[in-house]
């Protein structure tokens, strides 16, 4: 399944802003939903950083079209078959993460295996091309 294309553009923390020094104000940041775009009824979600090993597994901004929050949540625990975990958190919707797809990433990958197939036999056609 293709990933959700939902944006956000999110202002830092006031903690942040609170530790910056004067005159360096952090800028708001964009950030990309990493659901499968069959998420419906549930917030958009993206990853912000990573409790390194934390009970809190790794914090998410979650945000709909009224309001957008940060929330601590631990790590999905579903492996795949070659024993690679899950990169959403527990509980997500839609599949997996390596059942999500970015269809820009795939599209650009597409290109360079095309213009470099030397670097890219996963991309080969039956044909060798």
């Amino acid at each position: 399944m293709n990933q959700c294309t939902a944006v956000a553009l999110i202002p830092p923390p006031d903690h942040v802003i609170a530790l910056s020094a004067p005159g360096h104000r952090p800028e708001p940041g964009h950030v990309l939903c990493e659901l499968g775009e069959d998420h419906e009824g549930h917030d958009h979600a993206a990853m912000l950083w990573d409790e390194g090993g934390q009970d809190g597994g790794a914090v998410w901004a979650w945000w709909n079209g009224e309001r957008t929050h940060l929330v601590p949540l631990s790590w999905c625990r579903a492996l795949d078959p070659r024993g690679d975990a899950c990169g959403l958190f527990a509980g997500h919707p839609s599949g997996h993460s390596w059942e999500v797809t970015d269809p820009t990433h795939e599209a650009i990958t597409r290109v360079l295996a095309h213009q470099h197939p030397h670097l890219f036999p996963e991309y080969r056609d039956e044909e060798g091309s």
